[in-house]
């Protein structure tokens, strides 16, 4: 048996009982009225927490986790709740700790570009405070409304930005993580270069919430752009695109972002963004059109880069399954001729979006058996070209299926550090790689 099997088909404990003495100490920690029973719509992937707590401040949040750790508790951190079905379903859950409250910019350097923020202050909220000095944290996450700091560092998320400006271990600099003893560790700094100790941010970016939980983070900022403009190449297959996309990116082109769009139902079509001032704008154009010789290059709205939110937004949910899949670049025209055929055989429809550094999306639609039929075929294929597939989103009704795939040869130092950080395995149980 594998160990995304075992991971897979581990039973689910039941709920520890959270005792009406431990309920009255997390009340005189946080208060009455951010204490409380849970709902439906508190369950994640099927399991019914008994319990939500909002602390008010870090130190409330790294004492409520130390009282669960000593009694127990399945812990499960939320922030928006906008991605809380990703990663597979958790052994046990007997608590949220909800970051809610914990939203506040605490410190904002414009004129050193960095700023901290607490892990439940919403991206679209930082993002307007950085604008009003013309800066941004250069990062596209999912439905920045709702999505929090912490939850989307926890999860790793980005869009097409990270081709020009890095992922998020890249943008992040410090952090401080409420661990399950109780202990607040910070690492990092509030400058950019900083080299003193393990770079525990990076550590947790990503980790799910397994290792502990991020209550503020510290990022290195961008100027906003003073103008943008985007441009669409069409192109008659896979091979086409991937031919230009890996010519834009042996060229002088100073883009931005760059991704491609397939489907069952058109012709694949490639995106490209420029940033900066009216004149570089013109003479980007000019030597886009000069490298590209495929027949049709228009300007586009922003909306094209919105394309991600709008994979998840159009899908059914009783009928799709979305995942996040890497490649090489020179692979791509390979792999949108293997989802094709994959979903050819398995009767699906499906949609793609690849950005240019290899990541991207992929949306299948169907019955719920071809669904888990073809991710499965999918995921051997692209382990077997050093690319992975990720599974995000299932239908109720599918098969079961192991969210991350093979784990590496990493497992062994994974487990390790999440004993190190996390003995009782109370944060997340289940949920990551290898069912940590």
């Amino acid at each position: 048996m594998s160990i995304s099997d075992t991971a897979m088909s581990s039973p689910r404990m039941a709920p520890a009982h959270i005792s009406a003495t431990l309920r009255y100490k997390f009340i005189a920690l946080v208060g009455n009225e951010y204490v409380r029973a849970t709902t439906a719509a508190d369950a994640v992937a099927g399991a019914q927490p008994e319990l939500a707590i909002e602390p008010g401040t870090d130190r409330e949040l790294a004492e409520v986790l130390r009282l669960s750790n000593e009694a127990g508790l399945a812990v499960i951190p939320r922030g928006g709740g906008t991605k809380l079905g990703w990663g597979n379903p958790p052994a046990r859950a007997d608590l949220i700790l909800s970051t809610a409250r914990l939203n506040e910019i605490i410190e904002y350097a414009w004129a050193d570009l960095t700023v901290t923020v607490e892990a439940g202050c919403t991206i679209q909220r930082l993002q307007e405070t950085l604008a009003q000095y013309g800066q941004r944290l250069a990062l596209d996450p999912l439905w920045p409304e709702k999505a929090t700091v912490g939850g989307v560092l926890s999860t790793n998320d980005s869009g097409a930005l990270r081709l020009r400006f890095g992922a998020l271990r890249d943008l992040i600099i410090g952090a401080t993580i409420a661990l399950p003893d109780g202990t607040l560790a910070s690492s990092g700094g509030k400058v950019v270069k900083n080299v003193a100790g393990y770079d525990l941010p990076k550590l947790v970016t990503g980790a799910l919430g397994t290792l502990g939980v991020i209550t503020r983070a510290v990022f290195r900022l961008h100027p906003l752009p003073r103008n943008t403009r985007s441009f669409s190449v069409s192109a008659r297959d896979g091979a086409e695109i991937q031919e230009f996309m890996l010519a834009v990116q042996n060229s002088k082109l100073a883009h931005t972002s760059l991704q491609s769009h397939f489907s069952s139902d058109t012709s694949p079509v490639c995106d490209i963004l420029f940033e900066g001032i009216e004149a570089g704008l013109a003479a980007q154009e000019v030597q886009l059109r000069k490298l590209s010789a495929l027949a049709s290059i228009s300007e586009a709205s922003k909306s094209r880069w919105m394309a991600r939110e709008e994979l998840w937004a159009s899908a059914d949910p009783a009928t799709t399954a979305i995942a996040k899949i890497s490649i090489l670049p020179s692979n791509l025209a390979r792999t949108m001729e293997l989802m094709e055929r994959t979903a050819n055989a398995h009767q699906l429809r499906w949609r793609a979006l690849l950005y240019a550094m290899g990541i991207g999306w992929l949306r299948l639609e169907g019955k719920p058996g071809a669904l888990r039929g073809a991710l499965q075929e999918l995921r051997g294929e692209l382990e077997g070209q050093d690319g992975s597939l990720v599974a995000l989103h299932r239908p109720d009704k599918m098969p079961a299926f192991d969210v991350w795939g093979t784990a590496g040869d990493a497992l062994p130092l994974m487990k390790a550090v999440k004993q190190q950080l996390d003995p009782k395995s109370i944060l997340n149980p289940g949920r990551f790689v290898g069912g940590i």
